[in-house]
């Protein structure tokens, strides 16, 4: 199809008009829902987080000829997009869409509102050409993905969970691939793990090192000794754990005072072959080797999910495969994502979507060669689970 009229286009560019910044919408699940009703989607909305930052979340489902029986095939995604950066950076307006050398620009062309729009115009097809398909359709889509995702995709899944809704198949439509179309699919994400630790000396005169404790020079070796830990080996699935530090900061700002305490941020990106609790237990086991004064504030950003190659994965393979003549790479690399959400209450979760060399930078875009493949991958998955 020639994309200068692709619907599946037509429908991405208007939700890049959309300036919808974590966590506002801005109006795009209206217009996704606009599309759904009209093809039998019940459509509910679900508010959610403090009133200066109010999430919007959308649940819309369809119900196949069998009624509730048959798979539940769940497409998810995000309408909240990153922060521009300097407009004057840009080579035309984020939220203008613009075709250039055969690119479509705009924040959200390849994270994620291309993948939005891929979904409905693959609905659309697909209920149009099967009206008494079996099993069931579903779209998850949150404003808060972004951003801290305390009020997006965790909460709808506590209401599904509340209400015994059964998730059978989930497709992510986070932009997985690297060189081309179709070569990459998640199968799973690490989880993340993050501390703040603050070593406590005792501030002084630098000229008088024998009245103070200095807390760099307390926690360096113990800092050494972290970075040379091997915490997994990994397995099929993921690379080893990683620990990394992204932050130290001590000291007053005037060059003859020995500070009284040093903090570091550090994060672990972690397997499914390591535990939160486990992590935790060997920093702690290092920091006492050394005998520090020290306190640590945790935050666990994410639990690994993983999901073995199975229906959805050879679904999804088998559609790639059919519309661009390769076979994709399963892949666990790359930050957290909802996946870490939905996989608490669907088996099988795998993330799909375009190239992601341009998410979150100046000149976002995608190829305009790749936009119906991407839907057309995303209508044979449909035909290959629930025809």
């Amino acid at each position: 199809m020639n994309p200068l009229i692709s619907p599946t286009l037509h429908l991405a560019e208007k939700l890049i008009r959309q300036p919808s910044i974590t966590p506002k919408d801005e109006g795009c699940q209206d217009i996704i829902a606009a599309r759904l009703t009209p093809l039998g989607f019940t459509c509910e909305t679900i508010i959610s987080g403090p009133e200066q930052a109010r999430v919007t979340n959308l649940w819309a489902i369809k119900r196949g000829n069998t009624g509730t029986q048959g798979p539940l095939l769940v497409f998810a995604g995000h309408t909240d997009v990153v922060p521009t950066g300097p407009h004057t950076q840009w080579h035309s307006d984020p939220f203008i869409p613009t075709q250039r050398d055969g690119k479509l620009y705009g924040r959200g062309a390849a994270d994620m509102k291309t993948s939005l729009a891929a979904f409905v115009v693959a609905i659309e097809e697909f209920v149009t050409a099967h009206p008494h398909h079996a099993g069931a359709i579903a779209l998850l889509i949150t404003s808060d993905e972004e951003g801290p995702a305390q009020d997006g995709t965790i909460k709808v899944c506590q209401a599904l969970q509340a209400r015994g809704e059964r998730l059978d198949y989930c497709i992510v439509g986070e932009p997985t691939c690297v060189n081309h179309l179709g070569d990459t699919i998640k199968n799973g994400r690490r989880g993340s793990l993050s501390g703040k630790l603050t070593v406590r000396g005792i501030q002084g005169h630098i000229a008088y090192p024998h009245l103070a404790r200095n807390p760099i020079h307390l926690l360096a070796p113990a800092l050494t000794e972290l970075t040379h830990i091997q915490w997994d080996k990994g397995n099929d699935y993921f690379p080893p754990t990683s620990w990394q530090v992204s932050n130290i900061h001590g000291g007053t700002g005037a060059s003859n005072v020995i500070p009284g305490e040093v903090i570091v941020d550090f994060n672990f990106r972690f397997s499914s072959t390591s535990t939160p609790e486990a992590l935790k237990q060997r920093v702690y086991a290092v920091l006492d080797q050394h005998t520090l004064d020290y306190t640590i504030d945790w935050t666990l950003g994410g639990e690994p999910f993983l999901t073995e190659i199975g229906t959805l994965s050879q679904a999804i393979t088998q559609a790639i495969q059919d519309e661009c003549g390769i076979v994709p790479q399963c892949s666990t690399t790359g930050g957290t994502s909802d996946g870490r959400f939905i996989a608490k209450i669907c088996p099988q979760v795998i993330e799909f979507g375009p190239p992601n060399a341009s998410i979150h930078q100046i000149d976002e875009h995608i190829e305009l060669a790749s936009i119906d493949p991407l839907k057309n991958i995303y209508r044979r998955t449909l035909e290959n689970l629930i025809t």
